[in-house]
């Protein structure tokens, strides 16, 4: 065989060998990050406050486990999603929506809805696609999820057509209720969202812990796993942008942030309110890690969120 032909068939075989190993590595990097089944090191960095929550059996879950009752979704796509709702004894039209974080429970947000209750809220807390008791066989990380907070929104009005609804989330929940914002179709019945530590986008997020857990560069890995999401999951990094839905909002929208936080960048926080078009406000809160601004500062926490609820709703 002439030499040309040879070094045509090497640099073929080559290309095939690298295009094998990179769609590997992306279907790794796909289920290792988006399998709400499978085990992983995210953990470790992540959601550590809302697990911690989960694993006691604390005053406020105590009074979910009580007071909550099952109700259940079915989503644009067909899954069935469940949600825990408490409403108030006495009639009132004010709802908060708790959106939890990256493989926790709606149930794990204990702590944050009976503090909603107490303001005199009826709490929403659902378990998102593919976590605790919903349906799903991937993570949205926020994105189909916005979504299906439109289809909570909504269930929520068929009762209480007066509704007056926040919503408010934690990390990947907070990233959720930043995407909701954005959506045309929103109910005006949504009147303020509260994000606590969310991030710019999915791209950004992972990026982040690409580099972080493994020491590896965006190219080639994150492009070849975003097109492997798109193909499995229905959606890609780079569209999943809460940056990019806050542009379209002009809903009130109070941000949250650790100043310690490196799962979540604390960077991520300017970034987030500079691309918020509506009326905004910040808490940088000191000494917090990730999703530890409410322990940390409790006090300063829960006077913002007053002082924002008073404002706007």
């Amino acid at each position: 065989m002439p030499r040309g032909k040879i070094a045509a068939v090497v640099i073929l075989l080559v290309i095939v060998f690298l295009t094998i190993a990179l769609l590997f590595i992306g279907n790794y990097f796909y289920s290792f990050a988006l399998d709400p089944h499978a085990a992983n090191a995210f953990h470790a960095g992540g959601d550590k406050q809302e697990y911690n929550a989960n694993a006691s059996l604390s005053p406020s879950a105590i009074w979910l486990e009580n007071s909550g009752a099952n109700i259940y979704l079915t989503s644009e796509d067909g899954l069935q999603l469940r949600a825990q709702r408490v409403r108030q004894q006495e009639d009132t039209h004010r709802w908060a929506i708790i959106c939890h974080g990256y493989k926790s429970t709606g149930s794990a947000m204990a702590d944050y809805a009976n503090a909603f209750y107490e303001r005199g809220f009826s709490v929403l807390l659902p378990d998102a696609r593919g976590h605790g008791e919903s349906g799903g066989d991937y993570i949205g990380m926020g994105w189909h999820e916005r979504r299906d907070v439109i289809g909570w929104v909504n269930t929520i009005l068929e009762s209480d057509p007066e509704a007056d609804i926040v919503l408010f989330g934690v990390s990947m929940g907070a990233a959720t209720v930043m995407m909701t914002s954005g959506e045309a179709d929103l109910p005006v019945n949504v009147k303020l969202v509260i994000e606590d530590c969310g991030y710019t986008s999915v791209w950004d997020e992972f990026s982040v812990q690409l580099e972080a857990l493994f020491g590896l560069p965006d190219f080639p890995i994150l492009h070849t796993t975003s097109r492997i999401c798109k193909a499995k999951a229905g959606y890609s990094f780079q569209e999943a942008s809460a940056e990019a839905q806050l542009a379209k909002t002009k809903l009130p929208i109070l941000f949250i942030h650790g100043e310690d936080d490196s799962f979540v960048p604390y960077s991520m926080l300017q970034e987030v309110y500079d691309a918020a078009a509506g009326p905004k406000e910040l808490l940088s809160v000191p000494g917090a890690a990730h999703a530890e601004s409410s322990t940390v500062a409790p006090e300063i926490y829960w006077d913002t969120i007053d002082e924002f609820l008073a404002a706007y709703l």
